[in-house]
This record gives C-alpha cells, structure tokens and sequence, in this order.
C-alpha cells in the first residue's frame, strides 16, 4: 500500500465512521478499487489503526463528556456519570470475547471479500430501515439495553456491519431516545479500540517495515483530520436525519459491491 492510498482510505475511514454506513465496510471496498493486496492480518492492522485515529477524534469532540464520566467514575458514588460508565463496561463485554477468542477467524474477513461485505451492506440497510420505523421515545439505555448493544457491537467486527448503524438501531428498536443512543454508541467503542491497540502493542502485532510506517501515519493523519470535521457536523446529521436514507445507501452501495464481486 502506498501513502496516497492510504491517504485517501485514512479519509474513507475518517468520512463514514460516525455515519451507519459501516466504514470497515467502505474501508474494504476501498482496498478492493485501489488494487490493495496486504495479506488478511496487515489489512486488519491498518483498519485498527485508522479506527484508532478516529477514536482519538472522538475523544477530542466528546471530551466534556469524557471528563464528566472520568470524574464520576472517579467518585465512587452511584451517581449517572457512574452508571454511564458501568454501561460501557457492560456493552464492551460481547466484543471483547469475540476478540479474545475469535480474532484469527475475525482476522480472514479482511481480506478485501467484496461479496460478502455488500452481503452484510444489506443487512444493515435492513437494521436501519426497521430502526427508521420505530417511535421516538425519550428513555436512556438500562444495564440490560447496554448488553444487548453490545453484542450488536460485537456483529459489528464483520466488515459490512455499521458499527454505528447496528448499535444505534439496536438501541432505538429497544425504545432508547435517538440522541442518547447515539451518544451512547459513539462513546462506547472508544475503549475498545484503545484495549485493541495495548494488546496489539503488548502482541508485538503493531512492529511493520517502515514503509509500511509511512503510509499507515498518512492513513493516520487523514482518518484524525477527516473525523474531527465529519463528527463536528454529522453527528447531528446522525442523530436527527432519518435513518431510511442511509438504509438506502447502504442498500445501493452492498448490490454494487456484490455486482462487483460476481463480475468485477
């Protein structure tokens, strides 16, 4: 992989991660078009690292509720910013044992499969279409709303399988108000990908050439740059439009993918 395309794939990754589009999708059907052909285990490597740069945009757009959850868990007392936080540890559970022991198998999916991710494109134009339909409620997420959430998240390792699609519709379809579904859905993966990164770190799995180097702090760079400015004015976007116009988003883009699959 050379640094323009994984400029331009930072970009693709930075663009549709706070959309329910599914930007690991996007991300392969990237590799694919730009002719990427990094073995399974390095197109994993630099997904995790672009969703790292996210996830540190995320952190930099939602640091007042950051430092609010800090605080409170910090306080050892059953306040909400506790419970919040307990949340998180609660939804994190599903996908946390799906990487523990499933990693190898979750690992082959990267692989530029464009078929199987149009595949998985339609399943989340389905969630997102039966998410569109629900009532609007103003209810936050309990404990056991958190761990079903959280096995949505879990899903949602497959590339194809918005991340912020599933876990958002999930949420609505459990009765959860919009907006705090969708605060809940874009905070809850942040310690995810951080743990992912130790344990990539602690793994000796993040030691590649410096070639590779180069282009993946390129990819970096843009996928940070690109999420500070897509979160800023589409998470409104997320929270307010409805979501039937991203169910036929992905519907288009996973039958072009599988077209493309079958006869590209």
């Amino acid at each position: 992989m050379d640094t323009l395309d994984a400029i331009i794939l930072g970009i693709i990754q930075g663009l549709t991660e706070f959309l329910p589009v599914s930007s690991s999708g996007h991300l392969e059907l990237g590799k694919a078009i730009l002719g990427d052909n990094s073995v399974p285990e390095e197109s994993l490597l630099f997904t995790v690292v672009l969703h790292f740069a996210t996830a540190l945009s995320t952190l930099v757009v939602f640091r007042k509720d950051v430092g609010e959850i800090i605080k409170g868990l910090f306080s050892f007392t059953w306040n909400e910013e506790m419970q919040f936080s307990l949340k998180i540890i609660v939804s994190m559970l599903p996908a946390v044992g799906i990487g523990l022991f499933f990693e190898e198998q979750l690992e082959a999916f990267f692989g530029g499969n464009v078929k199987f991710v149009g595949f998985m494109l339609l399943i989340t134009a389905g969630l997102l279409y039966m998410a569109d339909k629900a009532k609007d409620t103003d209810r936050k997420v309990s404990f056991g709303n958190a761990l079903i959430i959280g096995v949505s998240q879990a899903i949602a390792m497959l590339p194809g399988i918005s991340r912020s699609g599933a876990t958002i519709s999930t949420s609505v379809l459990l009765g959860v108000d919009k907006t705090k579904a969708a605060r809940f859905s874009f905070l809850m993966v942040v310690p995810l990908i951080f743990g992912k990164i130790a344990k990539d770190l602690m793994g000796g799995d993040l030691a590649f050439s410096g070639h590779n180097a180069v282009a993946m702090g390129a990819g970096f760079i843009a996928a940070f740059v690109a999420g500070l400015a897509a979160c800023t004015w589409m998470i409104q976007l997320v929270r307010k439009s409805k979501l039937s116009y991203f169910a036929i988003y992905c519907l288009i883009v996973g039958l072009i993918a599988i077209a493309f699959g079958l006869f590209g």
